[in-house]
């Protein structure tokens, strides 16, 4: 009867090396794209800054959350090893995915905004109580 001569034990390879820098070079550029966004979100709560500031923060903090996803499934999850085909199957649905939940959100905000506007239950419960009485005075409704 043959004995396996192979020992079980994995010899440290140029490979593992490259595995091992690999991972913490991803490491190191996840923890620089947070820190940003960390020193960016506060930013916007420490210091007054005019309304089309913060909306451009919010913009670039969002863009590189989406760029530390991209790059999550590019590297753990193999996806940038990958033939440019497979990548097209996943990446293709996930923006109309993304659309979707935008085009939602616009619609869902778009109605929630005339419904306030043009709803006489909801804008009379929302109007100051002078306006109400100028409003009913004008348009011959009681005193």
């Amino acid at each position: 009867m043959e004995h396996n001569t192979h020992s079980t034990e994995a010899a440290p390879h140029a490979d593992d090396k490259a595995v091992v820098k690999r991972i913490w070079r991803t490491f190191w550029i996840l923890l620089i794209i947070t820190i940003i966004e960390l020193l960016m979100g506060l930013s916007m709560y420490a210091v007054e800054m005019p309304g089309w500031v913060v909306l451009f923060l919010k913009g670039v903090i969002c863009i590189l959350t989406l760029a530390k996803a991209f790059y999550i499934v590019a590297v753990f999850m193999h996806l940038g090893d990958e033939i440019r085909n497979m990548i097209m199957t996943i990446v293709v649905p996930l923006f109309l995915f993304v659309w979707f939940i935008t085009a939602f959100l616009w619609d869902g905000n778009s109605f929630r905004t005339m419904r306030n506007k043009y709803d006489k239950f909801k804008l009379e419960k929302t109007m100051p109580k002078d306006q109400k009485t100028s409003d009913s005075a004008r348009h011959g409704f009681g005193g």
